[in-house]
């Protein structure tokens, strides 16, 4: 009565890319996380064989030696990113807070903010690494001072299109 009668059986492939289900709770191994908001899935992984009817083996990395590599399907999830959207670990810069250094490429639009007593001058800036045409505005006086290189081409007085 309260079994899901729409759930469908999950079965994977050999070479699918699968997400490894982690209990938050557990100190023996970290994951390279750890404090409070750790994650639920690590990965991906890549399935190298099925063992049994509901286990499957997965090539680990060097850094996960200590553990098992055979894994039961309720402690696996599909992994559906994409392998084109995946920026290189090489390209990115990571300050030592290891947050990441966004890095304008070019200035798409302007436009001018009116508010009660004055103006302001807002510019779209398009980043390096974002997909597609993910773009953010930003002021043009906080741009000129960080970014001077981006406003060096444009003739002054001339407005964008």
């Amino acid at each position: 009565m309260y079994a899901d009668k729409r759930r469908k059986p999950i079965e994977f492939q050999i070479g699918d890319k699968v997400m490894l289900k982690v209990s938050p709770w557990k100190g023996v191994v970290r994951f390279g996380k750890k404090g409070k908001l750790k994650p639920r899935f690590v990965g991906p992984f890549i399935i190298t064989g099925r063992v049994g009817e509901v286990a499957y083996e997965l090539d680990l990395p060097e850094s996960l030696h200590g553990i098992h590599p055979t894994f039961h399907m309720s402690n696996l999830k599909k992994c559906l990113a994409k392998a084109d959207i995946v920026v290189p670990l090489e390209d990115i810069q990571v300050d030592e807070k290891l947050s990441y250094i966004e890095v304008p490429v070019a200035i798409t639009d302007l436009k001018i903010k009116k508010l009660r007593n004055k103006e302001i001058r807002l510019v779209k800036v398009q980043w390096k690494f974002h997909q597609g045409q993910e773009s953010t505005w930003e002021v043009e006086a906080d741009m000129k001072s960080q970014y001077p290189h981006l406003f060096s081409d444009r003739i002054p007085g001339t407005e964008f299109s």
